[in-house]
């Protein structure tokens, strides 16, 4: 567990509950948690964007290429949940310090690849660090946040995924202005590191933090339910028997495999069918992840609205988790329009589809206690690599078989619908449960 700071002495309750306080500590926790997300999104998105320049020196084939991807997506699913367990075993603190220096640490090893081999190490072990990122940092919102902030707070988190995903192509471009593709490993290895250090200096647990003021500490703790660190780990197999665990899972499969379908193909799809160079890709690719971050903080801003003005949490969440799925259907159109016409549309989907991950990566924190959030976070994000990669290499065989984008497209439109479904059937009221399956 997180070795405690000296204890400051126990700060006397605020004379009313909504008394004012100076420094809202809590959401720059969020914004600490979102720049690792960032983070690692800029170091998984690297490769992709630096592929032009590192196939001079690594003959890359197209399969070659697709595999590194699915080494990374493998990795990162088992670890997902893995990467739970083990936060949840060490506390947030140390489990993300461990867990951000193993993957920054791989990352860097990217800039000492001389063969395809090497490179495909380097993305199974950064996968393997990276899967323990969304865990730890739902873990975070878990012991910081009540329910009608939750949501709002893990839109802030997963707006780091936009912001890492925008940052990579201009960051590699300026730094493959002045030096070769090897410097951008390094560096984006060398930011991690340096978030480490940040972390270990700010984060503690609210009733342990000695920078947290008196009146915020004590509205943390009235909002919060009471504190279960001695409480035992739960097996996965036990969490598993819980059919909310299931439908949770079986939805991030669905959802995720669009996702990441749309993640690495994008790209591919400007190269391929609308005969865009390098330049005219980097000058438009970012503009769909740039809205992603929007319906990140959107999805997470409307939910916690809801219950703010005393709609129940189910009812919130739901309502969001619903005007999200209807937007993905849009993506069929992509085909059949203008490319500016399309780049809209790939932009509503990545807005859709970021508002719904936030969404759904927040419901673990309203279904069940502290000390199993972590290891059903891990569950849902293992479900979704596995999703990404069954669909990653679908999409492929359709495609060299010559069935086009239009029908991989099409299929991509229906999977967030699907998974709404699945939700609204396996999890009928968002509430908590107790750890005693029947």
């Amino acid at each position: 567990m997180d070795p405690a700071p000296t204890m400051l002495a126990a700060p006397s309750a605020p004379s009313a509950p909504d008394a004012p306080y100076r420094a809202p500590m809590r959401w720059r926790i969020a914004l600490l948690a979102g720049a690792a997300i960032a983070i690692s999104y800029l170091d998984r998105q690297t490769l992709p964007v630096a592929i032009k320049a590192i196939q001079k020196e690594i003959p890359i084939s197209n399969e070659g290429f697709s595999y590194l991807n699915t080494a990374f997506l493998a990795t990162y699913g088992v670890m997902y949940a893995a990467g739970g367990k083990l936060v949840d075993a060490l506390g947030t603190r140390t489990g993300f310090t461990w867990i951000m220096v193993f993957w920054s640490v791989a990352c860097a090893s990217h800039g000492l690849a001389a063969t395809v081999a090497m490179l495909a190490v380097s993305r199974l072990l950064l996968g393997m660090g990276e899967g323990g990122g969304f865990p730890a940092a739902t873990r975070a919102v878990t012991e910081w946040f009540p329910a009608d902030e939750r949501s709002s707070a893990m839109g802030i988190i997963n707006a780091g995924t936009a912001l890492g995903a925008v940052a990579a192509p201009w960051l590699v471009a300026l730094i493959l202005g002045f030096a070769n593709w090897r410097v951008i490993f390094f560096f984006t290895g060398g930011l991690g590191l340096a978030w480490t250090c940040l972390w270990r200096r700010m984060y503690f647990p609210p009733d342990e933090h000695p920078g947290l003021h008196p009146a915020e500490r004590a509205r943390i703790a009235a909002s919060l339910p009471p504190s279960d660190a001695e409480a035992p780990q739960t097996p996965w197999l036990d969490l598993l028997r819980f059919r909310e665990t299931r439908g949770l899972v079986a939805a991030k499969f669905l959802s995720d495999a669009a996702w990441y379908f749309y993640l690495f193909w994008l790209p591919k799809y400007l190269y391929d069918a609308r005969g865009f160079d390098i330049k005219a890709v980097g000058s438009v690719a970012w503009i769909p992840y740039a809205a992603s971050g929007v319906g990140c903080l959107c999805g997470g801003w409307i939910s916690s609205h809801l219950v703010k003005r005393r709609h129940s949490v189910n009812r919130s969440r739901k309502l969001a988790l619903g005007a999200s799925a209807a937007l993905m259907p849009f993506i069929i159109l992509v085909t059949h329009v203008p490319i500016a016409w399309a780049i809209a549309l790939f932009s509503l989907a990545y807005f859709g589809q970021q508002s719904w991950s936030t969404l759904v990566m927040v419901l673990p924190t309203d279904l069940f206690p502290k000390q199993a959030v972590g290891s059903v976070a891990g569950l849902v994000g293992f479900g979704g690599a596995m999703g990404g990669i069954v669909f990653g290499q679908c999409a492929g065989w359709l495609l060299d078989h010559g069935f086009g984008y239009s029908l991989v497209l099409g299929l991509a439109a229906s999977f967030h619908v699907i998974a709404f479904a699945v939700i609204c059937f396996t999890v009928p009221n968002i509430q908590p449960l107790k750890l005693s399956p029947s």
